[in-house]
């Protein structure tokens, strides 16, 4: 989302005919703005220790998703899989390794697929990520701010800015993204590199929770992803 939920962008504005309601990007919507000051003026950030944000999905959801995702056909597994990691090769190997017994079973092989990204795997899920905006009612200042940031972190590593807000509260997310922007901005790229492909591990995580409590729901495209002005 390269930013926020996190994660990116509608991931494509193409609709995904046939597939399951797509997660929402973990960790990257519902951006409010009302505690920017701060960072938008480029003063030091401190780190707010993340308050838990409890999510809890309907009885059996989780399981009764399973089921419905292990029993979908390759493709379609493959393609609702590559919203949560745009890396063919992690998709096509998670959904490969169908059944898994249970979800925890499911976000260790997810994991273990994103530690065997070569390079080039990385740098095509990275690829399928980009920045969200701010709500159109958002303060200028506001959008000009994150859109400098993002411009700033894409020229200096070539790809978009990833980063996993769970257990953050939405008050803090953009405060959060801007401050980790400019503390990232200043590693070098093989430091970088490691510490993003750790959070798109934590993004995948996500959106595979989101996509097994929701798979069966009627198919859609991903809305677009905007930060929320409330």
């Amino acid at each position: 989302m390269s930013f926020i939920r996190g994660v990116p962008l509608s991931r494509s504005s193409e609709p995904h005919a046939g597939l399951p309601k797509p997660p929402q990007q973990t960790g990257w919507t519902a951006v409010p703005v009302q505690s920017q000051g701060a960072a938008l003026q480029g003063a030091p950030v401190e780190a707010p220790v993340p308050e838990p944000v409890s999510v809890s999905p309907r009885p059996g959801a989780h399981s009764s998703g399973l089921g419905r995702f292990n029993a979908w056909p390759r493709d379609l597994a493959e393609a609702a899989l590559l919203e949560c990691c745009g890396s063919h090769r992690w998709a096509q190997r998670l959904a490969a390794h169908r059944p898994y017994p249970d979800l925890d079973t499911l976000l260790a092989a997810s994991d273990e697929a994103g530690y065997d990204l070569a390079p080039s795997d990385l740098a095509e899920a990275l690829a399928a990520e980009s920045a969200p905006c701010l709500h159109h009612d958002a303060p200028r200042a506001a959008h000009l701010a994150l859109r400098a940031a993002h411009a700033a972190y894409e020229s200096r590593f070539g790809h978009a800015f990833v980063i996993c807000l769970d257990g953050m509260r939405p008050s803090q997310h953009v405060d959060q993204v801007l401050a980790a922007i400019r503390t990232r901005l200043a590693h070098e790229p093989d430091e970088e590199r490691s510490l993003t492909a750790e959070e798109m591990r934590r993004l995948a995580r996500g959106r595979i929770i989101e996509l097994v409590t929701e798979a069966g729901t009627a198919p859609g495209p991903f809305p677009p992803v905007a930060y929320e002005h409330l």
